[in-house]
């Protein structure tokens, strides 16, 4: 997993045992408790990066859907709910995607 060379696999376990049940996610707990809070500015990037599956350099709705899954490929999806909760509050543009500068604010934020 590219993310276990940026997190320590202690910090992932914590942060996806956390939000195991479902409508349990929070993003601004889940960045602190994985340890992304506390990241520079690169590699925070990297992480966009992997949780970017199809390159587009933007994260859409289908990939925060499957975004606990870029930690752990056991990790359940997030549900409807969660993902547009999660959309609505990294996507400060309202173009319905998250943009690499987006995701930094949301992570520090």
């Amino acid at each position: 997993m590219a993310l276990a060379g940026i997190l320590s696999d202690a910090d992932i376990t914590a942060a996806l045992a956390a939000c195991q049940a479902a409508d349990s996610f929070k993003h601004k707990e889940f960045f602190a408790k994985v340890g992304l809070t506390a990241k520079t500015p690169d590699e925070i990037k990297k992480a966009f990066e992997v949780i970017d599956q199809d390159k587009s350099g933007f994260i859409e709705e289908d990939e925060l859907k499957l975004f606990l899954q870029n930690f752990s490929a056991g990790a359940r999806a997030l549900t409807d709910a969660e993902t547009k909760v999660f959309l609505k509050a990294g996507d400060s543009d309202g173009d319905g995607k998250i943009g690499i500068d987006e995701f930094a604010v949301m992570v520090k934020g």
